[in-house]
């Protein structure tokens, strides 16, 4: 197994879904399907769809890994993974509020 990818720089990012993505549950995981782009992509595993979930709950990507119990010996398949949803514009970055500063709920 390659620590390249353990170690890899999207897992200190905060990602979350593109707001114009919409998760449809499957029994093998889910659909998402963009709006915008007009992409269907399939999430394949159940821990997938979790974690894509979850990504707006933590404030970086191995964050949400670990929340979803993802054992680090899966972190890289799951880094390989969410750069393709990244890629499909599925994911993407989010920008965290700076310290002292508080979000904006307009």
């Amino acid at each position: 197994m390659s620590t390249d990818l353990i170690t890899h720089p999207l897992l200190g990012v905060a990602l979350a879904l593109h707001p114009q993505v919409a998760l449809r549950p499957e029994p093998f995981g889910a659909l998402a399907y963009h709006y915008g782009n007009r992409r269907l992509v399939f999430l394949k595993h159940p821990d997938m769809v979790a974690v894509a979930r979850a990504l707006n709950d933590h404030d970086s990507f191995a964050g949400a890994l670990t929340a979803c119990g993802v054992a680090e010996a899966r972190w890289p398949s799951f880094v390989t993974a969410f750069q393709a949803l990244q890629e499909s514009q599925v994911v993407v970055v989010r920008t965290l509020p700076q310290a002292g500063q508080e979000e904006d709920h307009s």
